[in-house]
Order: structure tokens, then sequence, then C-alpha cells
């Protein structure tokens, strides 16, 4: 990360914020130590009973304010993670079964007719649904946009036409191919599945964002957040209409480590989270998927890393300003969220450095 250094000798002003503690400093600076090009980063932290919040930079190149735990950054394909937990709750109240074929939710024509059987919830909450990992036709519109917003233009009615005339990659359940189409198109049936509801976004604020107190969380691209970067360049707000489901979300560090929290421990008690979230929050996390390897599962969008001393959570996301990492370990009760105003580039080691430090946190006292 970029910092800048007073040039006159005057004494400094007393930073306000207090000392971070020992246990979270290490682990935080070597994460925004490798935010190459961004100008603000915000890092949570979870080791047993303890957190921290730690922050760094400012929210603009040349400006901007200081990055609190309450700044927001787009994370990408995190707001995946929350679409998984979005369907979770659903099924816990019985509006929708994971098992449910897309043709509940679309007209007769527009869904692709497998062999094998038909494309489930689940299908495109493991990536095995046999799409593709964007929709067909998306990338000519994309490639004027490219380095700025490729997905602007790309809306619902464009999606829900790419899906009538897309050909599967395998038969659904046969294999795993990640799939930002998958997951955007996921988002909107659960909003079709409830009636009532204007979209996706107004359904995960009621059933998700809201009864977790997640208020610095939202999927409006208008709300105030940090400016993002793309090799030292300010990047306009990511828009992403058709698939906002796989990548609209913008949070902050607070807000994720409220998540993750609640994720290792599922709030199930009387005055807490409503109960269908509660269940929602344990079973968007079981396992449903083993890779081959063995080292390797899939939850509902979650990754798992199988270790012998607990496993590892893990998910990441970038737009073209912006990078996220968001991850836990139910065994050791470590948790780490990072984020960035500068989107992945080649070489950049930001998620590489929040995994290590999640897996680092147990050997801390």
């Amino acid at each position: 990360m970029t910092t800048g250094t007073a040039g006159t000798a005057q004494a400094a002003p007393a930073d306000p914020r207090p000392a971070p503690p020992a246990w979270a400093h290490g682990p935080a600076a070597a994460i925004a130590g490798a935010a190459r090009g961004a100008t603000g980063v915000a890092v949570a932290l979870r080791h047993g009973d303890r957190r921290a919040v730690l922050t760094y930079g400012s929210t603009a190149r040349g400006g901007g304010s200081p990055v609190t735990a309450a700044t927001r950054f787009e994370t990408g394909s995190l707001s995946k993670c929350f679409t998984a937990l979005l369907l979770a709750e659903l099924a816990a109240r019985g509006e929708v079964s994971y098992d449910d074929p897309l043709t509940r939710f679309l007209p007769k024509g527009t869904v692709p007719a497998p062999r094998g059987g038909p494309i489930t919830l689940l299908h495109l909450a493991t990536h095995t649904s046999g799409l593709p990992r964007l929709p067909p036709g998306l990338l000519a519109g994309a490639v004027p946009r490219w380095f700025t917003n490729p997905y602007a233009g790309f809306r619902t009615d464009d999606l829900l036409r790419a899906l009538a005339r897309t050909r599967l990659s395998a038969p659904p359940g046969e294999r795993v191919r990640y799939s930002n189409f998958g997951v955007g198109l996921l988002g909107h049936l659960l909003a079709r599945a409830v009636p009532g509801r204007r979209g996706y976004g107004e359904l995960l604020a009621d059933r998700v964002l809201d009864p977790l107190g997640l208020y610095g969380t939202t999927c409006a691209p208008g709300a105030p957040q940090a400016t993002g970067h793309l090799h030292g360049r300010p990047r306009p707000p990511w828009r992403i209409p058709g698939l906002a489901p796989a990548g609209v979300i913008r949070s902050t560090a607070g807000d994720l480590l409220t998540l993750l929290d609640a994720l290792l421990d599922p709030p199930t008690g009387p005055g807490t989270a409503p109960m269908p979230l509660g269940t929602a929050l344990a079973d968007v996390v079981r396992p449903r998927l083993a890779l081959p390897g063995g080292t390797r599962q899939l939850a509902l969008v979650w990754n798992i890393r199988v270790r012998p001393d607990g496993d590892v959570y893990h998910h990441s996301g970038g737009t073209r300003g912006f990078t996220a990492f968001a991850g836990f370990c139910p065994y050791h009760r470590t948790a780490v969220a990072a984020l960035a105003n500068t989107g992945p580039t080649v070489g950049q080691r930001f998620i590489q450095s929040a995994y290590q430090a999640l897996l680092s946190l147990p050997k801390r006292s």
C-alpha cells in the first residue's frame, strides 16, 4: 500500500485511535503491505473471543478521508457468499428447496433442457450447473468498457435471453466450473420466489443484512464508498446489474467481521437473529462436495480447504478497483476479512497474504 510522509520537521499530532493489539498488528500489517497500488486498506480479525479492526491510509489518492471500520469497499465475488446465505434462509423457511429446478421460476423455453436431469438451485450454489463462467454474448458488449465497467450494459433481461441460448459444458452435477452466470442467476431466481419484492437487493436486506445488523453493507452502487484504483488510476463505482448477486455488494470491515462472527457462532437463541437465519448460517457452511485430491470441498459457494489442524473456509473477490477476502476456521474460531481499494493485478499477493494471516492466527498469543 502506498503511504505518504510529512516533509516538515514538526511534531506529529497525537493519534486519537488506540494502539492495535499485539496479536493483530503483525498479521494486519502484512496484509496491508501486500496491497500494492491501494491508498486504503481495512483488516478485521478474530482470534477466539478477541476481535480487532485495523485500518490504513485514505479513501482516495491525493485526498479523501482516513479509512475506518465503517468505510465501504466493493467486494466483488464475496457477494456470492451473501447470495448463498440468502438461499439458505429461504430454504430454512420452506420458500424454496435446494432441489428446485430452474423451471419452477422461469417460463418454459427459457431454460436449457440438459441430459441427465434439470439444473437446480443447489447446482447454481455449488458451481455444478454446467453453465459457463459468463453468459454468452456478454463479452462482446463488455470490451469497450473493459477497464472501467465491463458489465454495466448487461441487464436482467439480457441474462434471461442468454440463458435460453446457453449450451452447458457438462450435465448438471457432474463437474465443478466456477460461474458468475450461475450465482448471478441464482439471486434473481430467489427474488422471484418471494412475492411482493422489488428485487434481489431488497430481499437480501430484509432477510440477511438487517437481521444481522450489517447496516453498512449495500447493493447500491451510488452509496458512499472508497475510490477504487487500478494501476494507480481511479476507477468509477462498479456496476453489474444483470449479475448483481454475483458481484454487486459493498461492505465494510466491521460488517464483514460481524458476518464471520455469525458464521462461527450461528445465532439461534431467543432475542438474536430470527430462527430461519440462524438455521441458514449453520447450513450455508455445511460441506456439499468433495473435490479431487482430498484437500478441497465446497459448501454453498464457500471454498473449504481441508487441513489436519482445522478446515479453513474462504472466498475472495475483485472488481476493477477493489480486492476483498474473507475466511474463517471454525475449529480455532479465527477469522480474517481484508479490503483494499485497488483492483487485482498480476503479481499482487493481497489475497494470499490474507489467507496466510488466517492460518497464522492460532499461533498468536
